[in-house]
């Protein structure tokens, strides 16, 4: 999953446009990581610098906010160490190309109870996802 790779740079600038058609793509492909349980390929579009907001951090590694990359693949290593079964679908994406931010809306089903979120991302000029909060519904 290389986000970015098809982005079109604007003349003189390192800005790069991204289309609905690469955030289509990446949400898929994001999903896809997510069920394989494919840290690696979910963080390759993580910035170094990321911040990362959830209830199930507070939870997992007691701060609500993860700051840095490594910090994040940690707190990820552990909430997954403790899921026996995880499948991510999503049920729709919202794009503010302006504020290039991504609302992925999915349906997260793990050790056999379901909830809606909301993962919320924000990149940077690079492509990268510089910060990200994370909304949960209640379990069923």
């Amino acid at each position: 999953m290389v986000i970015g790779s098809s982005w079109s740079k604007r003349s003189g600038s390192t800005l790069r446009t991204i289309e609905r058609e690469d955030i289509e793509t990446f949400a898929a492909q994001w999903t896809q990581s997510w069920n394989k349980r494919d840290i690696e390929q979910v963080l390759a579009h993580f910035h170094d610098d990321v911040e990362f907001t959830s209830p199930t951090a507070q939870a997992v590694v007691g701060t609500a906010t993860v700051r840095g990359k490594q910090s994040l693949r940690d707190y990820w290593i552990k909430a997954l160490a403790r899921l026996q079964s995880l499948r991510f679908t999503v049920d729709r994406i919202m794009w503010d190309a302006a504020r290039r931010e991504l609302a992925i809306i999915y349906t997260s089903e793990t050790d056999g109870k379901t909830k809606r979120v909301s993962e919320n991302l924000t990149f940077d000029d690079a492509g990268k996802v510089v910060s990200a909060e994370v909304f949960h519904g209640v379990a069923s």
